[in-house]
């Protein structure tokens, strides 16, 4: 199957490449960095392929899908372009088994954000089940590596910025002040939640490695659950599950306070769930690379699926 990635040279398109670098069952279709604003070159690769990987900014994964003429060329977009079009397949297969195979039947398919993918793996069981009512105010916050800022971030880091002892960029820095963060619509429309979340992500300064955190009060949810049916609930949604698990309430008692690492999971494509506090109020976290199972490691992983092939191939666990 030939495979090409049409920005390849972005944050997400070098981490799609380097997976798929290792593999000898696909046939890796590249352009050089020169020649990447070539235009006839890339509508020749597009329409030759049979997976094409869209790695650009919204406008331009619009663009690039429209030069693509060939109907039997399946699209996997990285941006924020279709996460909640009509005509696209969300690419986070662990929600269903149904979504999964929508996945592995689809043309289009969007991958869905890093940070909404860590509040959507922890929200979307509890709303499904019934336990978080869909008007609940749900609020969330994450703690994310400052790869997801893309090549501008990375370089104010990388020139300096964490070595200059006067710098604010070595010290924790909140942002989407307005509260308008472009993951939010998929947040409310994956989880089928009524109003979007409360959302505030901060960015450290570390490369890559997530943690999202949603707390949650147990009185106002139905029936007021304790933390072990919360726990269950999770645990049952994802229990066979490769790449996404919820650590057992001992491994949650051996973490020591500020000892939540985001960047345990990094090199690999997991996610990990944790159910903390107590029966009164209760904190989600979902921990994950926000490179790999937040972005090029979840972009291979619904390739994998539409090819019929080992969805774990080419990714860490």
């Amino acid at each position: 199957m030939k495979v090409f990635v049409d920005g390849q040279y972005g944050t997400t398109g070098l981490g799609i490449h380097e997976r798929l670098n290792k593999r000898n069952d696909l046939d890796v279709l590249s352009i050089s960095e020169g020649n990447k604003k070539d235009l006839g070159n890339r509508i020749k690769l597009m329409n030759e392929a049979d997976i094409v990987f869209l790695c650009l900014p919204d406008e331009a994964a619009r663009e690039a899908v429209s030069l693509i003429t060939n109907p039997n060329t399946r699209v996997i977009d990285s941006s924020t372009a279709f996460r909640t079009h009509h005509d696209w397949t969300y690419g986070l297969p662990e929600l269903s088994a149904l979504q999964r195979k929508e996945i592995a039947n689809a043309a289009r398919v969007s991958v869905p954000g890093c940070h909404a993918t860590a509040f959507v793996l922890m929200i979307h069981p509890l709303v499904q089940s019934g336990i978080l009512p869909r008007h609940y105010p749900v609020s969330c916050h994450s703690l994310t590596g400052y790869s997801g800022g893309g090549k501008t971030l990375i370089e104010q880091y990388e020139s300096g910025g964490i070595s200059d002892p006067n710098s604010s960029l070595r010290h924790p820095q909140h942002y989407s002040l307005s509260l308008n963060h472009k993951h939010l619509p998929e947040m409310k429309k994956v989880t089928d939640l009524a109003f979007q979340p409360v959302f505030l992500p901060t960015v450290c300064n570390f490369y890559n490695g997530m943690v999202g955190t949603v707390p949650l009060v147990t009185r106002m949810l139905t029936d007021r659950p304790g933390l072990r049916e919360i726990h269950a609930a999770l645990a049952d949604s994802y229990q066979g599950e490769r790449f996404v698990s919820v650590l057992p309430f001992d491994a949650v008692r051996d973490i020591s306070p500020g000892a939540l690492d985001p960047t345990a999971c990094n090199g690999t494509n997991g996610a990990e769930i944790f159910v903390m506090g107590n029966n009164d109020h209760v904190l989600l976290a979902c921990r994950l690379d926000n490179l790999g199972k937040g972005s090029s490691g979840a972009a291979v992983q619904c390739m994998n699926i539409m090819l019929g092939l080992d969805e774990g191939a080419g990714l860490n666990s």
